[in-house]
């Protein structure tokens, strides 16, 4: 399959990383099924270096002295050179980032060889801990779903196959069967990612209403939607806290996220509207129960897709404390994206139909006259275009 030659950018950085003069842990964070495994297996194959690979994603949660007995194993590989320790869901061990503090420090101290490459599916666990536990220890890799660009390149797609069908290579075999590849994504993603990355190693009162939350993300992607609005159509929904964190465990799974108001020069209303993101299309086209060619023929769902793909791209890209996706809206006036690094301030606006103005980047730009305006799609930057190129590229 076309999927396993692929070699993601990030292969050949934690190749060079491994060999530096200074060693560090190098961790892959990223959600499932975009081939962090696959990366690993590639960083192993070009370094032609002993390993132990392993992966603690199972029903029942390991103990530290899993992590300590692979240790172990790797350091007896390591007698005539550097020796890879490949530990996949490490999130999912208990106690993992004290152990690993532990023997890596050892490790440090007798100059030994292991080379540690750790994995994650879960954003907030790993990179809690990570910066609580292996300050200054560790390198963060972050995978992100597949790019259009990727796709295009691995399975010869098109724009409209890739904003339906989204970026998991596992899923692009499927894509020939649109039955089987709804089950695919709701059985072996969907379901997998909700029990094992967020019911397992979170504590959710309400796995249904979870659920639930999910499926209403997916249902309106890129809509904003009240909370009190939520409250009314999800069962035993609780309060606005309880939906609002949901929603952050949804985004730590890298499923959806729900943005906030913008709101430059004071705090951010925590309790506003959010605007309804879902960090792969795949997941939205596999719930919705839309078809391919239906999806082509209905403009207005049309256009919803391609607004969604636009701010999960940005989500997928451009993640980390330095970078804010929000959006804006006062009165009737509204814009899609707002992306904020710094003092720096873009607002977006996605136009996939016909050509019209803008109105609410007009009252945008007057509240806010330092802000850059992107227009993507009809009269701005042409839909492809955008998604092919790194979001960095448009946002610099």
């Amino acid at each position: 399959m076309k999927s396993l030659q692929h070699q993601r950018p990030q292969v050949d950085q934690i190749r060079l990383a491994f060999l530096s003069k200074k060693p560090l842990i190098q961790v892959i964070t990223g959600p499932r099924q975009v081939g962090k495994s696959t990366a690993a297996e590639q960083v192993r194959t070009l370094l032609g270096w002993p390993a132990v690979m392993e992966s603690a994603d199972s029903v029942l949660p390991h103990g530290p002295e899993w992590i300590e007995n692979h240790w172990l194993r790797a350091r007896k590989l390591a007698t005539s050179g550097s020796a890879l320790l490949i530990l996949d869901e490490i999130q999912k061990v208990n106690g993992w980032s004290e152990v690993v503090k532990r023997l890596w420090d050892e490790e440090v101290r007798i100059g030994g060889r292991v080379r540690p490459l750790l994995l994650g599916s879960s954003a907030l666990l790993v990179q809690r801990w990570l910066t609580e536990s292996l300050a200054g220890r560790f390198f963060l890799h972050r995978f992100s779903h597949w790019s259009f660009a990727e796709c295009q390149k691995a399975f010869s797609w098109n724009l409209d196959q890739w904003l339906y069908f989204g970026g998991y290579p596992g899923a692009a075999e499927f894509a020939g069967d649109e039955s089987t590849w709804r089950r695919y994504i709701t059985d072996s993603l969907i379901e997998t990612v909700i029990a094992r990355d967020v019911l397992q190693l979170q504590t959710v009162t309400k796995p249904a209403l979870l659920r639930q939350l999910f499926a209403l993300s997916a249902a309106y992607p890129a809509q904003i939607f009240s909370y009190n609005k939520m409250l009314g159509q999800l069962t035993d929904a609780g309060n606005t806290t309880t939906l609002a964190h949901y929603l952050d465990l949804l985004e730590t799974a890298f499923l959806a996220s729900g943005l906030e108001m913008f709101s430059k020069g004071r705090p951010r209303k925590r309790g506003s509207s959010p605007k309804l993101v879902v960090w792969n299309n795949a997941l939205v086209n596999a719930v919705s129960h839309i078809s391919f060619r239906q999806t082509k023929a209905d403009s207005g769902w049309y256009g919803r897709i391609v607004e969604n793909a636009v701010g999960a791209k940005i989500l997928n890209e451009l993640s980390g404390s330095e970078w804010g996706l929000s959006y804006w809206r006062d009165g009737a006036a509204e814009v899609d994206f707002v992306l904020s690094r710094g003092a720096a301030v873009w607002g977006i606006e996605v136009k996939s139909g016909r050509s019209g103005k803008a109105p609410g980047l007009i009252q945008f730009k007057k509240k806010y006259p330092k802000a850059k305006i992107v227009l993507i799609g009809r009269d701005g930057i042409p839909l492809e275009e955008f998604f092919l190129r790194p979001s960095e590229e448009w946002f610099s």
